[in-house]
């Protein structure tokens, strides 16, 4: 087959109704690709034997109740070896179809607002964007995660090959690079709404935008290289095998094609907004417009439409008007205008546009390098881009400028009549309400008015900088702290707090129990790795050391040093040391404790933070006791005393604070009201903890091991998958930071726990990139038990 290296038509597709606003090409049959659109279907196209060398129509979906958004292919599994499809809408909701189904196999709900941009993954994971300004990602029918941190709504996603790593691209301007659930990094540098992204290779992407550039990125942060050449608003990009060239289309009724880094060719539409674009395995290109028509170009001569097919398609687009208001041709004064005569001088380059004046007539012409002509491509109405000389009408009324709108509503552009005299933002609220449009999008349609009739521009918005889990203002803390007592034992110096054999070098590994190095497990056992003693472990690993006489010492200590209005009374301090001894008393003869001595250790707990680790030290201990267990975490007290935790973990707090509240969490699984707040408190706890393993502190480090751990054991037999996605996504980030092998151990055992004998958790690990993060630790030596641990998750990962 010859090529030409020039790109044209191999045929027009008409068969959707309304615009073809996304494509992609189909793992089967060889050669097709599904299209969705407006008129609320998806269809899917085969290619036929045909002279025409055209597409046939398979089969046509339908299971949205409004426009049909986006679409991306799902790659084979056992259970759908031909991979599936995944359409959103502006519904809401998302829709799974089988290659050879009209009907949806099943519907993803979740977004509260249109779902207009999809990518898929290894392992069948699913990565949406929303109008609702989140990402969420999917597996088997669930959402895992849901990614929070854009500003305005979220137009692009894709999943970058490098396993656990996603991008989202928003219209805040901002493109976000997410690891495990987590914002890792925020690129900054389109000026305007990001609407497209496409993978060039594990570290590198494209990004198109609103502002007619085109961004070649770093995972890194860098911007390689922007590209200029569309004139409007750039909406889709496709990368082609080799990874370097591609193609974009856009607002400007383009369709361009870019070889290494310059545009080599461009194609234009009869058609204003060119939606989409997606590259065949053959090297074709199919690109969907607001007309309604797919058409397919290829740079092989075999496949070019007939002489007639093309002549026709260059004469509807010679027929074609061009408004000059939308800037695509530049400012156009009549008077300046050279005659028919211009044609005769060859253009410089690909695509180049020339005007020329036909009597009162201005028409467009493009230069095509592979023809060597000048090819009509319009007729242009209307007057100069800088100031209007007359009149648009618009239904019947005189306007100064007609404006195309386009919020990726999943429709058309809508058109937006205005007058010089107008209030910018009282127009842009009109228009909105006229066309039921979110009031969300009134500051950029009244600034889109303010910029394209020359009045003032507005400031950009404020960059998004929040916590992807809560929303607020993270801060995020150094990777050490030079303080006194740094991970030490806030009473003696040393490291005694910490249980397991993985902390005291000198403790036995071997017939012991891997977490509290007693004899609970036999050598065999452990030596034998073909028996998995290590997970899934359900019961709770507490923190159960105490030396009573020193805790009780440090107490009086910092009290005689207290401030005057914090001095506890010799009775409460007494009453504090009955409470101890009651719950770490030897044998059962001690007296149980009472509900004042509760409600004094509750009180003391509010002690400054700079003294107040004693006090929570006896309640990591107390909250072991059942009834204490049931007086704290009960349902009128136990959110007080949660959120009274979670206040002494922030990064910034002291250490000692930290490392005891985690203890004191973990240490309340041990009983059944315990268990059941922290539950309900999920999200906000592990959330909180998870930003604790930035702080360097092996101590903190295996407290929140633990904490992952114990959630794992209570979510192991339950089908809360959304919850163990949490848990893997902490666990997956703490190990980025951990370096401690008693941690390390740990968050492998929560892994496990949390993968064992759950297939959609498994698929899940995977595509978080579970495999390639921790088989480092599959040749640890020393603590044996963390290689061993290692091995056993990675092969229930196979």
């Amino acid at each position: 087959m010859a090529l030409s290296n020039t790109y044209k038509l191999r045929c027009s597709i008409p068969g959707h109704e309304m615009d073809v606003r996304g494509l992609a090409a189909a793992l089967f049959p060889d050669g097709a690709f599904v299209s969705v659109s407006r008129d609320r279907t998806g269809r899917v196209w085969v290619p036929n034997s045909s002279p025409d060398k055209g597409f046939t129509e398979m089969h046509c979906m339908s299971g949205h109740s409004n426009f049909v958004s986006c679409v991306c292919i799902i790659a084979p599994n056992e259970t759908y070896p031909r991979g599936l499809i995944a359409t959103g809408g502006n519904d809401n909701d998302i829709c799974i179809f089988s290659m050879d189904s009209p009907q949806p196999l099943f519907t993803l709900k979740g977004h509260k607002n249109t779902v207009c941009t999809l990518s898929s993954g290894k392992f069948g994971t699913l990565l949406s964007g929303s109008w609702d300004t989140t990402a969420k990602v999917w597996l088997n029918e669930k959402c895992m995660m849901t990614l929070q941190g854009h500003a305005a709504a979220v137009w692009a996603v894709v999943i970058l090959p490098e396993q656990g790593l996603m991008l989202s691209g928003s219209a805040d301007k901002t493109i976000k690079l997410w690891k495990a659930g987590r914002c890792e990094k925020t690129f900054t540098g389109h000026e305007d709404c990001v609407r497209g992204l496409a993978v060039i290779s594990n570290t590198e992407f494209f990004s198109c935008s609103n502002d007619t550039s085109i961004r070649r990125w770093h995972v890194n942060g860098e911007c390689l290289q922007v590209y200029y050449s569309h004139t409007n608003y750039i909406y889709s990009l496709a990368v082609f095998p080799n990874c370097q060239d591609f193609v974009s289309t856009g607002e400007d009724r383009t369709l361009r094609i870019w070889r290494k880094g310059e545009c080599t060719q461009t194609i234009r539409l009869p058609a204003q907004s060119v939606w989409c674009c997606c590259i065949l395995p053959n090297g074709d290109i199919a690109v969907g417009a607001s007309d309604g028509i797919i058409r397919v170009f290829t740079e092989t001569e075999d496949r070019f439409a007939s002489a007639e097919d093309l002549q026709a398609f260059e004469d509807e687009l010679s027929k074609t008007t061009i408004d000059p208001k939308t800037g695509d041709l530049g400012d156009i004064k009549m008077e300046d205008l050279p005659g028919r005569e211009h044609l005769n001088e060859p253009g410089n380059r690909d695509g180049q546009t020339r005007l020329i004046k036909d009597e009162q007539k201005v028409e467009a012409y493009q230069w095509s390098v592979s023809d060597g002509r000048w090819v009509k491509i319009g007729d242009v109405v209307g007057g100069s881009n800088q100031q209007t000389s007359k009149s648009v009408m618009y239904e019947g009324k005189e306007y100064d400028y007609v404006f195309t709108i386009d919020v990726n509503e999943g429709g058309p552009s809508m058109k937006l009549p205005y007058n010089v005299s107008d209030d910018p933002w009282l127009t842009a609220h009109n228009f909105l309400q006229k066309n039921d449009l979110s009031p969300m999008f009134l500051d950029q349609v009244a600034n889109f008015i303010i910029e394209n009739t020359k009045g003032h521009v507005v400031g950009p918005a404020q960059p998004a900088g929040g916590d992807p889990f809560t929303g607020g203002a993270r801060y995020i803390p150094g990777a050490s702290d030079n303080g006194p007592g740094f991970g030490a034992d806030p009473f003696t110096g040393s490291g005694r707090y910490i249980p397991g054999s993985g902390v005291n070098p000198s403790a036995p590994v071997g017939p012991a129990d891997p977490f509290t190095g007693g004899g609970a497990y036999s050598s065999a056992a452990l030596r034998q790795i073909t028996t998995n003693i290590y997970f899934p472990k359900t019961d709770p690993v507490t923190f159960e050391q105490a030396s009573i006489t020193q805790i009780i010492a440090k107490l009086k200590e910092l009290n005689d040093s207290a401030p005057q209005g914090h001095k506890l009374s010799e009775e409460i301090l007494e009453s504090l040391e009955r409470l101890l001894v009651s719950v770490c008393g030897p044998n059962s003869s001690e007296p149980l404790p009472n509900i004042q001595q509760i409600n004094l250790l509750w009180k003391a707990s509010h002690w400054p933070e700079d003294i107040v680790f004693p006090v929570l030290d006896i309640m990591r201990l107390a909250v072991r006791h059942p009834q204490i267990n049931e007086s704290l975490c009960g349902e009128a007290e136990g959110v007080q005393l949660c959120n009274h935790l979670l206040s002494l973990m922030r990064p910034e707090g002291r250490p000692a604070n930290q490392m005891l509240a985690l203890r004191t969490l973990c240490n309340c699984f041990t009983g059944r009201h315990g268990r059941a707040l922290l539950m309900a408190q999920r999200e906000a706890v592990l959330s909180h903890a998870a930003d604790l393993a930035s702080v360097s502190n092996k101590n903190i480090h295996v407290a929140l091991a633990t904490l992952v751990l114990n959630y794992a054991g209570c979510l192991h037999s339950q089908p809360d998958l959304e919850a163990k996605a949490q848990c893997l996504s902490v666990a997956s980030r703490a190990l980025e930071t951990v370096q401690d092998k008693e941690a390390v151990f740990r968050l492998l055992v929560a892994l496990g726990t949390t993968v064992a004998s759950d297939q959609t958790a498994q698929d899940l690990a995977r595509s978080l990139g579970v495999n390639s993060q921790i088989s480092k630790y599959s040749s640890v030596s020393d603590p044996s038990k963390v290689a061993e641990c290692c091995q056993l998750v990675l092969k229930e990962l196979q």
